[in-house]
């Protein structure tokens, strides 16, 4: 869904990117290293520090692919870092507020395999030449959720929205691994 709003941000984001000269790979570490810092705000309960830097380390996820792009230094393992990164920093987000108790441990855990789980099928997807970028949470709806759940879990003084962020996050984190599976399905059967 948020996938619309990259034409946008390409405006915004390119000419930034054309004047940094560090490799992306390197962009992307920063990125990760940044998500353990929103971990680790999250596991100390702090949630105001957590959802900003959830925020900083999407902005450096984003810059990455940015700086690659503009500086033609695109590669298959560029990819693969990237990918690999951003699985590693959903999880460590998520347990960072599980270890809190900001919410029920077998629901953070669900939003956590929910979570991979939506990464794994569309890959897995792809691998049989299908696009496997549709559904209504990706990482970036993901994110935005739970920044917005630490947000207004602040604002409130409760955990209360954090709790349902993760809860929303495991529901349309299934929701999407469902939509993802329904439309291989039909593009593997419209291909027969």
């Amino acid at each position: 869904m948020l996938n619309r709003l990259r034409p946008q941000l390409k405006l915004f984001i390119d000419p930034i990117a054309k004047r940094i000269k560090i490799n992306p790979n390197i962009l992307t570490i920063i990125g990760l290293l940044i998500s353990l810092l929103s971990a680790y705000m999250f596991a100390r309960g702090d949630l105001l520090l957590g959802g900003i830097f959830i925020l900083v380390s999407g902005l450096a996820d984003v810059i990455d692919g940015a700086v690659a792009r503009n500086h033609a230094a695109e590669t298959p393992f560029g990819g693969i870092l990237d990918s690999t990164v951003d699985r590693f920093a959903d999880a460590f987000i998520l347990i960072g507020i599980i270890y809190s108790g900001s919410v029920n441990w077998l629901i953070g855990i669900l939003a956590l395999h929910a979570s991979l789980s939506v990464s794994y099928v569309r890959a897995r997807i792809e691998v049989e030449g299908i696009s496997g970028s549709v559904g209504i949470a990706e990482r970036a709806e993901r994110l935005v959720i739970l920044v917005a759940g630490a947000f207004l879990s602040v604002i409130i003084g409760s955990n209360y929205f954090m709790a349902l962020a993760v809860i929303l996050i495991m529901v349309l984190g299934y929701f999407t691994v469902l939509q993802r599976v329904y439309h291989a399905w039909k593009q593997l059967k419209k291909d027969k």
